[in-house]
């Protein structure tokens, strides 16, 4: 009986979220983790390892060690990922071939396509093609704040037309960009020096909600997707 089918039988599912740092774990933790487990999805968001240091310094060399691990740890769990694409090393599977486009939604696409195929050649044995799923956030995490603007405001203490001025320039949450002084944190911190990422970043999360985030941005919004179907159902890779 494959992995796919012995889980359909199932009517839960268990997948380690290797994210970046503290403030997606916290994301994770009090946000992405209740509302899954609604669902019979059960996270445990666990930061990608290095020796003296949580967080930051996202190297493919680096992801793809506790990639592994946690792939050969146990047989019956999936994993996945929640890493900025914003800071990025260039290393990342994908990564030469993303920095050529324009468009969000086609980097994205590369760098997901990139990610599982590379890990689907190091580790085959481990069946990666159904228990991996990949997922890189455009540009930053905190561009999810961006989907309630009158909440973002709010929290902020500034005027909406600040936050609506940022969208039309950009379009959607997600295509906020990469660029150092207007990736999507950064414009946050230029919005208001109280803006801090682990504390007013996850309190204005909690207030907008992942269905809203969700609506607003379409990427995030398929990754969810996927996470929310494996218990008792199937997925794909993106």
């Amino acid at each position: 009986m494959s992995f796919r089918e012995a889980h359909r039988m199932c009517d839960y599912a268990e997948l380690v979220v290797l994210v970046e740092g503290p403030t997606e774990q916290r994301f994770v933790k009090q946000l992405l983790a209740p509302y899954l487990a609604d669902k019979r999805v059960y996270l445990a968001p666990v930061i990608l390892h290095k020796p003296g240091q949580k967080g930051g310094d996202v190297k493919f060399s680096r992801a793809q060690n506790d990639i592994e691990r946690h792939l050969k740890q146990r047989a019956d769990t999936w994993i996945t990922l929640l890493v900025d694409y914003y800071g990025i090393k260039p290393d990342w599977p994908g990564y030469a071939k993303s920095k050529r486009l324009t468009n969000h939604k086609q980097k994205w696409q590369v760098m997901c396509k990139a990610t599982a195929e590379t890990v689907q050649n190091l580790f085959p044995a481990q069946n990666p093609q159904e228990r991996f799923i990949p997922y890189v956030s455009m540009h930053e995490t905190e561009a999810l704040y961006f989907s309630e603007p009158d909440c973002l405001a709010e929290h902020l203490g500034v005027r909406r037309q600040r936050v609506d001025a940022i969208l039309k320039e950009c379009g959607e949450p997600e295509n906020i960009n990469d660029r150092p002084d207007t990736a999507p944190s950064r414009r946050l911190q230029q919005l208001s020096r109280r803006f801090k990422k682990t504390t007013t970043g996850i309190a204005i999360a909690e207030q907008i909600g992942i269905d809203k985030m969700r609506a607003a941005c379409p990427l995030f919004d398929r990754w969810v997707g996927k996470m929310e179907t494996l218990a008792g159902g199937s997925h794909g890779a993106a």
